[in-house]
Order: structure tokens, then C-alpha cells, then sequence
């Protein structure tokens, strides 16, 4: 099943972006690779919903480090920007309070700063220096040990700044909660909660994540764009330069199990009984999936089990067209609730949506405060609120929905903004949906909440207990959002070829003695 170049055939189970980075990554290295993919279109966790001849952006909305997908295809011999479009935002978020509070950053960290200043008085200003300053080198202490490595760890963290990792360590303040450490920088309570918000994209809360994830704060002023023809556009370009590649992608093609033989990841076997025999499989899915049986008896003690109690956070959309009116919306607008505390407490320790939650509203036919609306006035709109990832124990019923409903618009109206709905024209998405779209999750979208310093070491990196079979996914190291999926499937791509090599090595001594390369294949 390999020939003597080493060529190797990988299964990669599920076209999410870290699906697709691997299968890219692999192809361009001259590996055969079978994507396997139980939707009719790739993308994972960026979905699309369609209403009318919309398509609305439904899953991650925000992309950001585009460093790393133009690494990606730079390694493969092609430019990122023949493939993707980018238009860049100069207003990151708008936010607002109530009718008559708001605050705009902007990708200009002096606007911002001036912003805040006018927002909130110039020692917040001074502060909001500082909180960039540090949350700059978070970032650049963590990128090379932490972010690129194939799996996450304490020792290679200390050791991968050298001598004087130990005091780096403390720089990245593990140790203290985020809502904690933001009281040192911003004593304005509005401020501490927008910059709160920034541990949700990990889906976790910051009254228990680290105050590591300040580094969010700095990916964000390195640049947010908008992806031309949406965020599935870059699912659809991975995919295309996979293909182009060599790699195949397979649709509507459910995997019921992997096949071990030897100890060694030997392939997959589809629900219509197909089997496709193969020396790696790459899975990208969510880690609980394998402990949870998902792929069959013999993987799953392949990774350990993410306990219900240690999941992220989920979610409840409304994907709509409708008119607006009564608040400038930007690209990207949240609208808080008056009780972060409680909102947290809420979800994380009742299991219950908030009693009054905060509102991120994706405007998706605006750019910063331009808007292109149709002409009947009618725009795309994305409407989340956070949610406890109870999805697999609990269904949403359309009396329940319908509160919810009132309590998320209600914040809308109550900072001023009005959506008209029109029925047939909103598409509502709870926890029960996500966990159905995402098997073994609970709804929970971002894997494990970074809960506590360790939380980031519990991640499960590329290898498994199982040679020959990887992880790649939000769920995994380093962690989720678009560009830290990424991440995983270039660090799972990695590691496989990395262990074909170590591979290759041991068996030279065996290969010497052939004489030609055509005995060579006939005893390979």
C-alpha cells in the first residue's frame, strides 16, 4: 500500500477548514488524499443558511491572521490572494449599552484610543495603552512555543523562550482570570465587560478563563476582514486547491468507523459499508466523537472524553432577512446586557439561557457603516446569543423559542435597534441544532472552555493513542475560531508526515542491499 517514495494514503473524515488545510498541506506534499465529508458542501462549522436566494453567513463571521492561510498556500506554490478576496475593516465592532452608549474600535489602535478616551476619559485611554502593549506580547510569547506546535505544553512553552521562560510564563498571566486582570487596566465597567466579551470566542466565560486570552485583543488589531463572497468562500477555496492538488472529496459520505489492524490506523469504513483502506486517517471532528463511539469501538479510547462539565459555550441564531431601523448597525455590533455576571453564572452553573443576554448582531451587507441594502430596504442578518451546551439532553420546543426570542430582540429594542421580521424569511438555530450538526458536543461549539490555567494544556494535540491516526479541529490545540483551525490541520498534516519519515528512516537499513529500484518495489 506505499511505494517506495514513502507516497502515503490519508483518509481525512470531515471538510471543516482543518479537514481541508490538512488535505491541502498533504496533496501538496504528493500524498494520496480522500477527503470524506457527510455534508453536500464543505465548510464544517461555517455554514451557510439559505432564505430566498440569500445566503447567510451562520457560523464564524470574523476572520482574522491571514498569515496563516497565506503560510498554507505559499508551502503548496500558490497565492492566498488568487483565491480569496479580502476587504479589510477599519471599524472592528461597534457596541452598545443602550439607546445613547455606544463605542466603536477600530483597526487604527490610536482611533481606539482616542475612542475610549472620549468614551470614557483619558486615564482609560492611558490604560487601553497599556492593555495593547501587554496583550501584544502575550501574543508573541505564545505564537511559536503555543500556537504553531502540534501539541500544547507546559514544558515546551517554558523552554521555547529560552532561559528566561520562566518569567515570560508569568507575562502571560495564567494564573489570574481574565475579568480579574482586566479591573488592572479598565475601571470603567463598560470597558471591562467589551473587553470581557473576548474570552466567548472561546467559547468560555471571563469571570473563569485566563487572562491569557487578552491575546484576542491583539489578533483582532492586527487586522479583521470581511472574505468576499463570504466566509464559505474560503472553505470553497481550500477545497477547489486541494482538488487541484490531487486530493479527492467526497460528499454526502458518512464515516460509521475506523478501521484499526495492528495497533495502526489502517482506514474508514462509510455507512453504505464501503471501506477505504489507508496508512493515516486525519479526523476532523469534534474530539468527543471518538470516546463517545461515533467512529466505532476500536478508537475510542483513542483520546479522552471532554466531560459535559467542562464544555463551551453553544449557541441560539436567527438567521434572517428583514429591514431595519433605529440603530446605525456596523459590520460586526454587539449590545450588551446589564448583568455579565449573571449572564455567565446563567448558562455555566444553571445550564439555562441568560435571563437577559448580550446580543452580537452580523450585519452582512454592511461594510464599517456603508451599507449595500436591497431595494426593498432588506439586509442579511446573522442574530446570536450565547447559549449552555445542553443540546444533547434538552430540545428547544417553539414556546421556548419564542421567549428566548423576546428576550434577545428585547435588548435589541432596548438599545435602539428594530428588526422587522417577515415569517418564512428567519431560520432559528438552538443548541439541539448545533449538536445534531456536531454529533458528541452537546451543541457546545468551541470544544473544552478555557477554564482555569490548565484548560489550554487539556487540549488534545495532532497524534492520538493510536499510530497512524490524528485530530484536527476547534476542539484540538491550539484551540478555536477559522485561523486556529487552521492551525491544527497544518500541525496534523505535519506530524503525519513527520511520523512517515521517522518511519521511512528505520526502514533504510532494510532497503541497502536491493539492487534496483524494480526488486526494490517488488519486496516493498
Amino acid at each position: 500500500m506505499r511505494d517506495q517514495t514513502g507516497k502515503n494514503r490519508v483518509v481525512v473524515i470531515g471538510a471543516g477548514v482543518a479537514g481541508l488545510t490538512s488535505a491541502l498541506a498533504l496533496s501538496a506534499r504528493g500524498l494520496d488524499v480522500t477527503v470524506v465529508e457527510r455534508a453536500a458542501a464543505p465548510g464544517g462549522k461555517i455554514r451557510e443558511v439559505g432564505i430566498g436566494a440569500s445566503r447567510i453567513d451562520s457560523g464564524p463571521t470574523v476572520f482574522t491572521m491571514r498569515w496563516v492561510f497565506e503560510e498554507l498556500f505559499a508551502s503548496a506554490g500558490l497565492d492566498f490572494a488568487d483565491h480569496v478576496r479580502l476587504r479589510p475593516l477599519s471599524v472592528l465592532a461597534r457596541h452598545a449599552w443602550d439607546a445613547t452608549t455606544r463605542l466603536d474600535l477600530f483597526a487604527d489602535e490610536a482611533r481606539s484610543t482616542d475612542a475610549i478616551g472620549d468614551f470614557a476619559g483619558s486615564a482609560e485611554a492611558k490604560r487601553y495603552r497599556q492593555f495593547c502593549a501587554d496583550s501584544r506580547r502575550i501574543y508573541q510569547i505564545l505564537e511559536r512555543p503555543f500556537l504553531r506546535a502540534t501539541a500544547p505544553s507546559l514544558f515546551g512553552l517554558v523552554t521555547g523562550n529560552g532561559l528566561g521562560g520562566l518569567i515570560e510564563l508569568r507575562k502571560i498571566r495564567p494564573f489570574t482570570t481574565m475579568w480579574n486582570a482586566l479591573g488592572d487596566y479598565f475601571h470603567d465597567p463598560r470597558l471591562r465587560q467589551l473587553f470581557g466579551r473576548y474570552s466567548t470566542y472561546c467559547g468560555s466565560s471571563p469571570f473563569q478563563a485566563p487572562a491569557t486570552l487578552m491575546l484576542v485583543a491583539h489578533v483582532e488589531q492586527q487586522g479583521v476582514w470581511i472574505i468576499e463572497g463570504g466566509m464559505h468562500a474560503l472553505a470553497r477555496a481550500l477545497a477547489d486547491c486541494a482538488t487541484s492538488l490531487g486530493a479527492t472529496i467526497r460528499y454526502e459520505q458518512e464515516v460509521r468507523e475506523i478501521m484499526v489492524s495492528g495497533g495502526h490506523a489502517a482506514g474508514v469504513i462509510l455507512a453504505n459499508g464501503e471501506r477505504i483502506e489507508a496508512q493515516s486517517v486525519i479526523v476532523n471532528a469534534d474530539v468527543g466523537a471518538l470516546p463517545g463511539g461515533l467512529f466505532g469501538e476500536s478508537v475510542q479510547r483513542a483520546v479522552a472524553p471532554i466531560a459535559p462539565k467542562v464544555r463551551s459555550l453553544s449557541a441560539m441564531t436567527w438567521s434572517m432577512v428583514a429591514k431595519t431601523d433605529g440603530f446605525p448597525l456596523s459590520r460586526h455590533t454587539v449590545f450588551f446586557s446589564r448583568d455579565y455576571a449573571r449572564e455567565f453564572t446563567d448558562i455555566f452553573k444553571r445550564g439555562e439561557m441568560p435571563s437577559e443576554p448580550t446580543v452580537y448582531v452580523c450585519g452582512q451587507d454592511r461594510i464599517d457603516d456603508e451599507a449595500m441594502l436591497d431595494q426593498g430596504g432588506e439586509e442579511e442578518l446573522l442574530v446570536l446569543v450565547n447559549a449552555p451546551p445542553v443540546g444533547d439532553r434538552k430540545s428547544f420546543d417553539e414556546t421556548e423559542i419564542a421567549r428566548y426570542a423576546e428576550r434577545t430582540f428585547g435588548v435589541l429594542e432596548r438599545c435602539g435597534l428594530r428588526i422587522q421580521q417577515k415569517p418564512g424569511k428567519t431560520e432559528v438555530t438552538t443548541p439541539a441544532d448545533f449538536n445534531r450538526l456536531f454529533p458528541a458536543t452537546g451543541g457546545a461549539l468551541y470544544g473544552r472552555a478555557s477554564h482555569g490555567w490548565t484548560a489550554s494544556f487539556e487540549r488534545p494535540g495532532a497524534r492520538t493513542k493510536i499510530p497512524g491516526l490524528y485530530l484536527a479541529g476547534g476542539s484540538t490545540h491550539p484551540g478555536p475560531g477559522v485561523p486556529m483551525a487552521g492551525l491544527s490541520g497544518r500541525a496534523a498534516a505535519a506530524s503525519l508526515i513527520a511520523d512517515i519519515e521517522t518511519e521511512l528512516q528505520g526502514l533504510k537499513p532494510l532497503l541497502r542491499p536491493v539492487a534496483t529500484s524494480t526488486e526494490a518495489n517488488n519486496q516493498t
